[in-house]
């Protein structure tokens, strides 16, 4: 059992039921909390965020890990905006066989991409041979259980101006997957709309 698993094991839990998601509250008891969505009928995790409490006034932003980054919005007009339209973006994916990172707004042609897994930050880079792109990208879900990167594993494509990553599980990462999914079934749901503060803790 990895130290990250036992972390989850230990934390207070509570969760809702929207729909056709199963949405789990995690508190670690250090001023750390961790939101997931679970997709109810494909067992996958949709989402994760993470936020630090702090004494000072006002609630912190979730940083979000997995999903669709937290949207934008202009406070006169009530829609959704980003800052620049045109730069790149980046969504992180979770699929039943690899995680996945889709890069929008970068509107090169494939050969020009390259993706390395550097053994020595354990992050992928993504450059671009015309030095119009570069960037790391952290991968938590390795981390968190002290998994190296492997450059085996990592494919890559593009299309409709965006760069798709992935990275093929590993047996590990799967496992832990399986276990996870034996935690989650253990947490009773509230009825969504009592708030989930109020679920039933783990």
């Amino acid at each position: 059992m990895t130290d990250w698993f036992s972390l989850i094991k230990r934390a207070k839990k509570s969760c809702i039921v929207d729909h056709n998601l199963k949405k789990i509250h995690y508190d670690f008891g250090d001023n750390r909390e961790m939101v997931e969505e679970y997709n109810l009928t494909t067992k996958l995790l949709n989402r994760r965020a993470w936020r630090m409490k702090n004494e000072l006034k006002g609630e912190p932003k979730w940083e979000v890990e997995l999903g669709d980054p937290e949207p934008i919005y202009n406070c006169v007009d009530k829609c959704m905006i980003r800052e620049n339209a045109d730069q790149p973006f980046i969504c992180k994916r979770n699929t039943k066989l690899n995680l996945e990172w889709r890069i929008r707004n970068l509107p090169y042609p494939l050969e020009v991409y390259s993706v390395t897994a550097d053994q020595d930050s354990q992050q992928l880079i993504v450059r671009t041979t015309n030095k119009k792109y570069y960037k790391r990208l952290d991968v938590p879900d390795l981390q968190r259980l002290g998994i190296d990167l492997v450059q085996a594993n990592v494919a890559f494509s593009h299309r409709y101006n965006t760069l798709i990553i992935t990275y093929k599980k590993p047996k590990q990462l799967l496992d832990f997957e399986k276990n996870m999914l034996e935690v989650i079934k253990g947490i009773e749901p509230q009825k969504y709309g009592e708030g989930l503060n109020d679920c039933k803790p783990s």
